[in-house]
């Protein structure tokens, strides 16, 4: 049974990584998998020799003698264990992308375009790595690519030269994603599931996530596709066409970068700090909204709701991406399935005999995440290792997983939508992009382990 666990396991996460050539969205194979594997631990669960405590974080003693009841009633317990946990980071995830789809709704980043003054292709670059680094910390990397692709593509014609700078966003979003505990999923991951605390993630991972994304920048910089000017450029002069844009953004940041806070303060899980700040967000979506409401707009849509139609969290709340939601929660379930049995605890024992050197096989994790999602791959670590809180392995294998993922378009969130959204060709980027972000990657890694020695 083990064995059959295992192997449907790596079929799913084949299908997942090949979701591209098989053209099946992830969140089906990941749900199928979920679902599979925990009815084959349901059928199987007196058969089983091991069982992990995920509470306790050691293998149950004498499971094996435990009698039928005792075990169902362990396995009833264990999965509402997990989906609890589960839980705590998707409405987390649901949360922030309400509060990033209500800025939007009022065009609030339309904002950054008033920080594109110049022409200059070196200091254009500049301007676009840090603000991806620095939005990307904030609002997650995803999101940073997708507002940042979107400016570019209005102020520079020219395709062949936005590829490039796609490139450069990609790396830069993926780095400052890295270093904050809502700048990336596996971040959030680590942060919610108590291996690492914002202040120690942050004090650590700074200054190498901005060495992965200073160096390949600067190298950029002196490279013939950022020399000169750009032809055409068009530089916006107003903030946004919706006067409450800016009040919008600066409000809907500064509530996510309040859960944090929220948590230190309260020592509640982060979702709950999450939904305050939606819910103050929402409340001036609600009283903006209301000031725009005409009777021209209550004719056009006779018969609708006309309360639910028009408010901005109703419309947010319809624009959520749920297949990345589900694909989350299907892959998460799926592991925790794994580690249960106790086999990611069993593995990780094999795999330090194998390999005695952490810091290697989390680096091997970097580079495995430019091929495979990195979800997965920092949810089976935590269930592998069993470091402390803020251990230096957390913090690394945050920095490995978040930035590994840019040496390959399909490596990330971050260079997936863009290569949807500028059609970047795969050996393309591994041609020009891959070897800048593989250097970034090497240089801030070796900046972190000189900085734990601190």
């Amino acid at each position: 049974m083990e064995t059959l666990i295992i192997l449907i396991f790596i079929v799913g996460y084949l299908a997942i990584a090949l979701e591209h050539n098989l053209k099946l969205d992830k969140l089906i194979p990941a749900l199928a998998m979920m679902s599979i594997l925990w009815a084959l631990v349901a059928f199987g669960i007196e058969t089983f020799p091991n069982w992990f405590d995920s509470g306790a974080h050691k293998l149950v003693e004498g499971f094996s003698s435990f009698s039928i009841d005792e075990k169902h009633h362990l396995l009833e317990e264990t999965l509402l264990h997990h989906l609890g946990k589960t839980a705590e980071i998707l409405f987390f995830l649901l949360g922030a992308m309400t509060i990033v789809e209500i800025i939007d709704y009022f065009d609030g980043f339309a904002t950054f375009k008033n920080y594109i003054k110049t022409k200059n292709k070196k200091k254009l670059l500049w301007i676009f790595a840090i603000l991806a680094f620095t939005l990307s910390a904030i609002i997650d990397n995803l999101t940073a690519t997708i507002v940042l692709i979107t400016i570019l593509q209005k102020i520079i014609n020219d395709r062949n030269t936005r590829l490039w700078f796609a490139g450069i966003i990609i790396i830069a979003a993926n780095a400052g994603g890295a270093w904050s505990p809502i700048g990336d999923v596996t971040t959030t991951m680590l942060w919610i599931g108590k291996k690492v605390t914002s202040a120690k993630l942050i004090e650590y991972l700074i200054i190498p996530s901005l060495l992965c994304m200073a160096v390949p920048t600067f190298i950029a910089s002196f490279m013939k596709p950022f020399k000169g000017n750009i032809a055409n450029i068009v530089v916006e002069s107003e903030n946004s066409d919706n006067k409450y844009g800016p009040i919008m953004l600066y409000l809907g940041l500064g509530s996510i970068l309040f859960v944090p806070i929220f948590k230190t303060v309260t020592h509640l899980p982060p979702y709950v700090g999450m939904m305050l700040s939606l819910s103050f967000v929402g409340v001036f979506a609600e009283i903006y909204s209301r000031s725009q409401f005409s009777i021209s707009n209550i004719l056009e849509n006779e018969g609708d709701d006309v309360v639910g139609f028009h408010s901005p969290v109703h419309k947010s709340l319809s624009r959520i991406e749920m297949p990345s939601v589900l694909f989350f929660f299907g892959i998460l379930m799926a592991v925790a399935a794994l580690e249960s049995l106790g086999m990611l605890f069993l593995g990780a024992k094999g795999l330090e005999a194998i390999i005695p050197n952490s810091d290697i096989v989390v680096m091997l994790l970097g580079a495995g995440s430019a091929v495979i999602d990195n979800v997965p791959l920092v949810a089976a670590s935590m269930g592998m290792f069993q470091e402390p809180l803020d251990s230096h392995l957390w913090h690394f294998v945050a920095y490995s997983a978040g930035t590994g993922g840019s040496m390959l378009i399909i490596g990330s969130a971050a260079g997936v939508v863009a290569m949807g959204m500028e059609k970047i060709n795969f050996f393309w980027y591994f041609k020009n992009i891959t070897w800048l972000a593989a250097t970034g990657f090497v240089v801030g890694a070796i900046a972190f382990m000189f900085l734990r020695t601190f």
